[in-house]
């Protein structure tokens, strides 16, 4: 029998300086049974660096053609798709031509940086995407945080992220492998 997905919940108290957003955010996250602690909160911080009010979690891993967060705007259409882990060059070019944005929070150390040199030279000519990468500690500092019921705050200032509740805090500086062209 397959197992279902297993439910975490986060307060979040966002203050992000670089973008003037701040808010808190009652999110619910299901853990899909083959996922990590650390691919879930690689996600929950994907959420922090893009919140909004329209920002939601996508099906995750059981729904290969959707992305892992996105923001529609009013008409229904994609504003940005956010993805994480490290996606294959043709669904992150599928995503460039479906959104205004595509965001890509790559993860796992050395598997990551081989994906992003198989990658980069094929999706360097999408104008829409960025490609930030975490490092294997920061990674595992982010499982760390990991609590099937979770309050966090979380502070964004200078492209540091520091994120924190009651297992401890910690502080993450995603490195920009890719951003897009200015308009």
């Amino acid at each position: 029998m397959a197992r279902s997905a297993t439910i975490f919940k986060a307060e979040l108290q966002l203050a992000d300086l670089d973008r003037s957003h701040f808010g808190d955010y009652s999110l619910t996250l299901a853990r899909h049974p083959s996922e990590t602690d650390e691919r879930m909160m690689v996600r929950l911080l994907a959420f922090a660096l893009n919140a909004s009010e329209t920002l939601a979690f996508g099906r995750g891993l059981s729904a290969e053609d959707e992305a892992d967060l996105q923001d529609l705007d009013a008409t229904g259409s994609i504003e940005r798709w956010i993805d994480v882990g490290l996606p294959d060059e043709k669904d992150i070019r599928r995503a460039c031509n479906r959104s205004r944005h595509v965001v890509v929070l790559s993860y796992g150390g050395r598997s990551a940086e081989v994906w992003w040199q198989q990658t980069s030279g094929k999706v360097s000519a999408q104008k829409n995407l960025s490609v930030l990468a975490l490092s294997v500690e920061e990674g595992q500092a982010l499982a760390g945080l990991a609590q099937r019921t979770m309050r966090l705050q979380c502070t964004i200032q200078d492209g540091i992220v520091w994120l924190g509740g009651d297992e401890g805090h910690v502080e993450l500086k995603p490195k920009i492998l890719q951003a897009p062209e200015a308009a």
